[in-house]
Protein backbone atom coordinates (compact mmCIF):
# COMPACT_ATOMS: atom_id res chain seq x y z
CA UNK A 1 0.00 0.00 0.00
CA UNK A 2 1.07 3.42 -1.09
CA UNK A 3 1.90 5.16 2.13
CA UNK A 4 1.47 9.45 1.86
CA UNK A 5 4.80 10.56 3.63
CA UNK A 6 6.71 8.62 0.61
CA UNK A 7 4.50 9.90 -1.81
CA UNK A 8 5.29 13.54 -0.19
CA UNK A 9 9.24 12.63 -0.15
CA UNK A 10 9.27 11.39 -3.89
CA UNK A 11 6.99 14.80 -5.25
CA UNK A 12 9.64 16.76 -3.36
CA UNK A 13 12.66 14.73 -3.72
CA UNK A 14 11.83 15.04 -7.71
CA UNK A 15 12.17 19.12 -7.27
CA UNK A 16 14.93 19.49 -5.30
CA UNK A 17 17.14 16.29 -7.06
CA UNK A 18 18.42 15.84 -3.65
CA UNK A 19 17.88 13.36 -1.04
CA UNK A 20 19.76 15.15 1.48
CA UNK A 21 17.85 18.50 0.54
CA UNK A 22 14.33 16.52 1.09
CA UNK A 23 15.86 14.80 4.01
CA UNK A 24 16.97 18.19 5.77
CA UNK A 25 13.44 19.75 4.40
CA UNK A 26 11.51 17.15 5.88
CA UNK A 27 13.79 17.21 9.38
CA UNK A 28 15.02 13.51 8.65
CA UNK A 29 17.62 11.34 7.71
CA UNK A 30 18.85 10.58 3.89
CA UNK A 31 18.77 7.11 4.24
CA UNK A 32 14.99 7.75 5.27
CA UNK A 33 14.20 9.52 2.18
CA UNK A 34 15.86 6.73 -0.06
CA UNK A 35 13.95 3.92 1.45
CA UNK A 36 10.55 5.12 1.24
CA UNK A 37 11.88 6.05 -3.07
CA UNK A 38 12.40 2.14 -2.19
CA UNK A 39 9.55 1.34 -1.01
CA UNK A 40 7.52 3.27 -3.48
CA UNK A 41 10.00 1.39 -6.24
CA UNK A 42 9.18 -1.94 -5.19
CA UNK A 43 5.18 -1.55 -5.10
CA UNK A 44 5.19 0.19 -8.65
CA UNK A 45 8.04 -1.71 -9.66
CA UNK A 46 9.71 0.57 -11.45
CA UNK A 47 13.16 2.76 -10.96
CA UNK A 48 12.24 6.05 -9.84
CA UNK A 49 14.94 7.95 -9.77
CA UNK A 50 18.36 7.32 -11.54
CA UNK A 51 21.25 7.77 -8.89
CA UNK A 52 24.91 8.30 -9.05
CA UNK A 53 27.54 9.78 -6.42
CA UNK A 54 27.11 12.81 -7.94
CA UNK A 55 23.40 13.67 -9.36
CA UNK A 56 19.99 12.14 -8.89
CA UNK A 57 17.38 12.74 -11.41
CA UNK A 58 14.08 10.94 -12.53
CA UNK A 59 13.91 8.17 -14.87
CA UNK A 60 11.49 8.49 -17.97
CA UNK A 61 9.01 6.33 -15.55
CA UNK A 62 9.47 8.70 -12.82
CA UNK A 63 8.37 12.00 -15.05
CA UNK A 64 5.41 10.20 -16.59
CA UNK A 65 4.70 8.99 -12.95
CA UNK A 66 5.04 12.99 -10.99
CA UNK A 67 1.93 14.37 -12.50
CA UNK A 68 -0.17 11.79 -10.81
CA UNK A 69 1.51 11.79 -7.77
CA UNK A 70 1.14 15.84 -7.52
CA UNK A 71 -2.26 15.46 -8.56
CA UNK A 72 -3.15 12.57 -5.52
CA UNK A 73 -1.28 14.88 -3.18
CA UNK A 74 -3.51 17.98 -4.26
CA UNK A 75 -6.83 15.84 -4.11
CA UNK A 76 -5.99 14.56 -0.63
CA UNK A 77 -4.83 18.92 0.38
CA UNK A 78 -8.43 19.58 -1.19
CA UNK A 79 -10.40 16.95 0.40
CA UNK A 80 -9.14 18.01 3.35
CA UNK A 81 -10.83 21.90 2.99
CA UNK A 82 -13.46 20.10 2.64
CA UNK A 83 -14.15 18.23 6.12
CA UNK A 84 -12.97 21.27 7.90
CA UNK A 85 -15.82 23.01 10.06
CA UNK A 86 -17.85 25.61 8.43
CA UNK A 87 -17.80 27.60 11.14
CA UNK A 88 -13.59 27.96 10.88
CA UNK A 89 -13.20 27.79 7.17
CA UNK A 90 -9.54 29.94 6.98
CA UNK A 91 -7.36 27.45 9.17
CA UNK A 92 -3.95 24.86 8.94
CA UNK A 93 -1.06 26.01 6.90
CA UNK A 94 -0.42 28.46 4.00
CA UNK A 95 2.77 28.71 2.15
CA UNK A 96 3.60 31.82 0.35
CA UNK A 97 6.33 33.03 -1.88
CA UNK A 98 6.93 36.72 -1.57
CA UNK A 99 9.58 39.16 -3.38
CA UNK A 100 12.21 40.34 -1.03
CA UNK A 101 11.12 44.10 -1.07
CA UNK A 102 7.56 44.07 -0.96
CA UNK A 103 7.70 40.95 0.96
CA UNK A 104 9.58 42.87 4.07
CA UNK A 105 8.34 46.22 3.72
CA UNK A 106 4.50 45.98 2.80
CA UNK A 107 3.41 42.80 2.37
CA UNK A 108 4.57 41.58 6.00
CA UNK A 109 2.08 43.83 7.52
CA UNK A 110 -0.79 42.70 5.73
CA UNK A 111 0.49 39.22 6.76
CA UNK A 112 0.26 40.11 10.22
CA UNK A 113 -2.98 41.69 10.61
CA UNK A 114 -4.83 38.74 7.84
CA UNK A 115 -3.40 36.23 10.66
CA UNK A 116 -4.57 38.23 13.39
CA UNK A 117 -8.02 38.23 11.86
CA UNK A 118 -8.19 34.13 11.58
CA UNK A 119 -6.01 32.58 14.28
CA UNK A 120 -6.56 29.08 13.41
CA UNK A 121 -4.23 30.04 9.92
CA UNK A 122 -0.57 29.20 9.82
CA UNK A 123 1.41 31.40 7.48
CA UNK A 124 5.11 29.82 6.16
CA UNK A 125 6.06 32.93 4.24
CA UNK A 126 9.37 32.34 2.11
CA UNK A 127 11.54 36.07 1.03
CA UNK A 128 13.04 35.57 -2.20
CA UNK A 129 13.67 37.56 -5.29
CA UNK A 130 14.06 34.10 -7.40
CA UNK A 131 11.40 33.26 -9.24
CA UNK A 132 8.98 30.55 -7.37
CA UNK A 133 8.10 27.03 -9.38
CA UNK A 134 4.41 27.07 -8.03
CA UNK A 135 4.31 23.31 -9.35
CA UNK A 136 7.85 21.87 -7.69
CA UNK A 137 8.74 24.42 -4.74
CA UNK A 138 7.01 23.89 -1.62
CA UNK A 139 4.06 26.72 -1.88
CA UNK A 140 0.95 26.91 -2.22
CA UNK A 141 0.74 30.71 -3.81
CA UNK A 142 3.27 32.95 -5.01
CA UNK A 143 3.32 36.76 -5.28
CA UNK A 144 5.01 37.41 -8.65
CA UNK A 145 5.84 40.87 -10.21
CA UNK A 146 5.50 40.46 -14.33
CA UNK A 147 2.99 39.92 -17.31
CA UNK A 148 1.76 37.16 -16.88
CA UNK A 149 0.85 34.93 -20.65
CA UNK A 150 1.48 31.46 -18.87
CA UNK A 151 -1.85 29.53 -19.08
CA UNK A 152 -0.51 26.98 -17.28
CA UNK A 153 -1.46 28.46 -13.31
CA UNK A 154 -3.85 30.94 -12.21
CA UNK A 155 -2.65 34.09 -11.99
CA UNK A 156 -5.11 36.83 -10.34
CA UNK A 157 -4.33 40.68 -10.49
CA UNK A 158 -3.69 42.44 -7.53
CA UNK A 159 -1.95 45.30 -8.96
CA UNK A 160 -2.37 45.85 -12.60
CA UNK A 161 -1.12 49.39 -13.16
CA UNK A 162 2.03 49.25 -11.38
CA UNK A 163 5.09 50.18 -12.88
CA UNK A 164 8.23 51.16 -12.45
CA UNK A 165 9.96 54.69 -11.49
CA UNK A 166 13.16 56.20 -10.88
CA UNK A 167 13.91 57.58 -7.59
CA UNK A 168 16.82 58.52 -5.19
CA UNK A 169 17.59 59.76 -1.96
CA UNK A 170 17.27 64.27 -1.28
CA UNK A 171 20.91 63.30 -0.23
CA UNK A 172 21.91 62.20 -3.87
CA UNK A 173 20.25 64.83 -5.60
CA UNK A 174 21.83 67.41 -3.24
CA UNK A 175 25.55 66.07 -3.77
CA UNK A 176 24.66 65.53 -7.55
CA UNK A 177 21.96 67.13 -9.00
CA UNK A 178 18.86 65.78 -10.83
CA UNK A 179 18.57 64.03 -14.80
CA UNK A 180 16.69 66.28 -16.54
CA UNK A 181 16.13 63.64 -19.09
CA UNK A 182 16.44 60.18 -19.50
CA UNK A 183 19.44 60.45 -21.66
CA UNK A 184 21.35 62.03 -18.46
CA UNK A 185 20.78 58.41 -16.83
CA UNK A 186 24.03 57.29 -18.38
CA UNK A 187 25.49 59.87 -16.37
CA UNK A 188 24.66 59.05 -12.91
CA UNK A 189 25.31 56.15 -10.71
CA UNK A 190 22.93 53.61 -11.54
CA UNK A 191 21.95 51.16 -8.56
CA UNK A 192 21.05 47.57 -10.72
CA UNK A 193 19.20 44.17 -9.97
CA UNK A 194 20.70 41.12 -11.25
CA UNK A 195 18.98 37.84 -11.76
CA UNK A 196 20.67 34.56 -12.13
CA UNK A 197 23.85 36.76 -13.17
CA UNK A 198 21.98 38.83 -15.64
CA UNK A 199 22.33 42.49 -14.75
CA UNK A 200 19.41 44.39 -15.79
CA UNK A 201 21.18 47.73 -16.83
CA UNK A 202 18.91 48.76 -19.84
CA UNK A 203 15.91 50.87 -18.53
CA UNK A 204 12.83 51.38 -20.65
CA UNK A 205 10.92 54.44 -20.27
CA UNK A 206 7.68 56.01 -22.95
CA UNK A 207 6.86 59.19 -23.16
CA UNK A 208 4.06 60.50 -25.71
CA UNK A 209 4.07 56.75 -27.11
CA UNK A 210 7.61 57.24 -27.65
CA UNK A 211 9.81 54.35 -26.44
CA UNK A 212 13.74 55.18 -24.87
CA UNK A 213 15.94 52.77 -24.13
CA UNK A 214 18.97 53.80 -21.87
CA UNK A 215 22.08 51.88 -21.09
CA UNK A 216 22.89 52.51 -17.23
CA UNK A 217 25.91 51.80 -15.24
CA UNK A 218 26.92 52.09 -11.99
CA UNK A 219 29.00 51.01 -8.60
CA UNK A 220 26.71 48.76 -6.97
CA UNK A 221 24.66 46.10 -7.94
CA UNK A 222 22.94 43.24 -6.17
CA UNK A 223 20.54 40.32 -6.45
CA UNK A 224 18.21 41.28 -3.80
CA UNK A 225 15.99 43.79 -4.61
CA UNK A 226 15.78 44.90 -0.97
CA UNK A 227 19.28 46.15 -0.74
CA UNK A 228 18.72 48.54 -4.01
CA UNK A 229 16.21 49.97 -2.35
CA UNK A 230 18.03 50.59 1.43
CA UNK A 231 21.19 51.17 -0.97
CA UNK A 232 19.08 54.27 -2.74
CA UNK A 233 17.76 55.50 0.26
CA UNK A 234 21.52 55.90 2.12
CA UNK A 235 22.16 57.95 -1.25
CA UNK A 236 23.93 55.46 -3.50
CA UNK A 237 22.83 55.77 -6.37
CA UNK A 238 19.73 56.28 -8.93
CA UNK A 239 17.25 53.01 -8.80
CA UNK A 240 14.51 52.04 -11.14
CA UNK A 241 11.94 50.34 -9.14
CA UNK A 242 8.45 49.55 -8.71
CA UNK A 243 6.15 51.95 -6.96
CA UNK A 244 4.57 49.85 -4.49
CA UNK A 245 8.40 48.75 -3.83
CA UNK A 246 9.30 52.33 -2.98
CA UNK A 247 5.62 54.13 -2.64
CA UNK A 248 5.98 54.42 1.40
CA UNK A 249 9.41 55.90 0.79
CA UNK A 250 8.42 58.62 -0.93
CA UNK A 251 5.60 59.38 1.29
CA UNK A 252 7.76 60.01 3.86
CA UNK A 253 10.54 61.69 2.04
CA UNK A 254 13.01 59.57 2.06
CA UNK A 255 13.30 59.01 -1.91
CA UNK A 256 12.09 61.76 -4.49
CA UNK A 257 10.61 60.34 -7.90
CA UNK A 258 12.66 61.57 -10.88
CA UNK A 259 11.70 62.18 -14.27
CA UNK A 260 7.82 62.47 -13.88
CA UNK A 261 7.40 62.99 -17.70
CA UNK A 262 8.59 59.74 -18.16
CA UNK A 263 6.54 56.48 -17.85
CA UNK A 264 8.19 53.32 -16.81
CA UNK A 265 7.81 49.77 -17.82
CA UNK A 266 5.11 48.02 -15.97
CA UNK A 267 5.45 45.51 -13.43
CA UNK A 268 1.82 44.24 -12.62
CA UNK A 269 1.48 42.41 -9.60
CA UNK A 270 -0.88 38.86 -9.23
CA UNK A 271 -1.15 36.58 -6.75
CA UNK A 272 0.09 32.92 -8.74
CA UNK A 273 -1.65 29.20 -7.77
CA UNK A 274 -1.31 26.01 -9.57
CA UNK A 275 -4.94 25.21 -10.09
CA UNK A 276 -8.04 27.04 -9.57
CA UNK A 277 -8.92 24.07 -7.18
CA UNK A 278 -7.06 25.68 -5.00
CA UNK A 279 -8.42 28.89 -4.95
CA UNK A 280 -9.57 27.86 -1.10
CA UNK A 281 -11.69 30.47 0.72
CA UNK A 282 -8.44 31.39 2.92
CA UNK A 283 -6.58 32.10 -0.59
CA UNK A 284 -9.50 34.30 -1.79
CA UNK A 285 -9.45 36.14 1.49
CA UNK A 286 -6.02 36.75 1.67
CA UNK A 287 -6.05 37.74 -2.39
CA UNK A 288 -8.71 40.31 -0.97
CA UNK A 289 -6.51 42.13 1.45
CA UNK A 290 -3.76 42.09 -0.23
CA UNK A 291 -5.17 43.94 -3.40
CA UNK A 292 -6.86 46.32 -1.01
CA UNK A 293 -3.28 47.30 0.29
CA UNK A 294 -1.90 47.88 -3.30
CA UNK A 295 -5.31 49.89 -4.41
CA UNK A 296 -4.17 52.37 -1.07
CA UNK A 297 -0.79 52.36 -2.53
CA UNK A 298 -1.70 53.12 -6.12
CA UNK A 299 -3.63 56.09 -5.82
CA UNK A 300 -0.04 57.90 -5.26
CA UNK A 301 1.67 56.67 -7.98
CA UNK A 302 2.69 59.74 -10.30
CA UNK A 303 0.51 60.24 -13.59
Amino acid sequence: MLRLEDLTLFVRASALNSFSETAREAGLQPAQVSTAIKRLEKILNVRLFARSTRSLRLTPEGENWLPYAIEALQALETGMEQIQPANDEVRGVLQIAVPSDLGRNIMLRVFQAFRHRHPALQLKILFSDQIADVFKDPVDIAFRYGINDDASFVALPLAPNNRRVIVASPGYLERFGAPKTVADLAHHNALTYLLKGRVFDKWTFTQDGNVHHVAVKGSMMSDDAEVIRRLAISGEGIAFKSWLDVSEDVAAGRLKVLLEQYQGDAVPLSLICPHRKQLSATVRLLHEAVKQRCDALLEGLPQ
